[in-house]
């Protein structure tokens, strides 16, 4: 038996807004605009890794009205699961998510457990951090 990630969620307040941070700041390519229920799920995904796709919708998008609440909530607060990206070039990815006008957490840096990387905001809040490997 195999397994593999296929899917990952994140919930963002603007659909639109977070296309373009995700496709123009960050290199991602649109895959699928899917809308239902009056609610889009969009995924986008990396030539690199052609079969792992990340899925954007709001709060309240097939959830109940207190499940999407809560998640509102959350997302609001800034404490929702924070995604991390490999990069070979961490450095030019920084400028070019900072160039997107991405509230930057942290400039790139070496961290004490190897690899160097650096922090943004997604315009909905998320925290997205970008990591390269150490030199070796």
């Amino acid at each position: 038996m195999t397994i593999s990630l296929q899917f990952c969620n994140i919930t963002v307040n603007d659909v639109d807004e977070s296309i373009s941070f995700y496709r123009d700041a960050l290199g991602l390519e649109v895959r699928n605009d899917v809308a239902s229920g009056g609610f889009r799920w969009v995924t986008l995904g990396s030539s690199s890794q052609p079969d792992v796709e990340i899925v954007i919708s709001q709060p309240h998008a097939g959830r109940s009205q207190a499940d999407g609440d809560s998640l509102q909530e959350l997302l609001t607060k800034g404490v929702l699961p924070m995604l991390i990206f490999r990069t070979d070039d961490l450095d030019a990815a920084f400028e070019k998510a900072q160039a997107s006008g991405a509230e930057v957490m942290q400039e790139p840096i070496a961290q004490s457990w190897g690899p160097r990387d650096c922090a943004f905001r997604d315009p909905s809040g998320n925290t997205v951090r970008i990591s390269q490997a150490p030199a070796v």
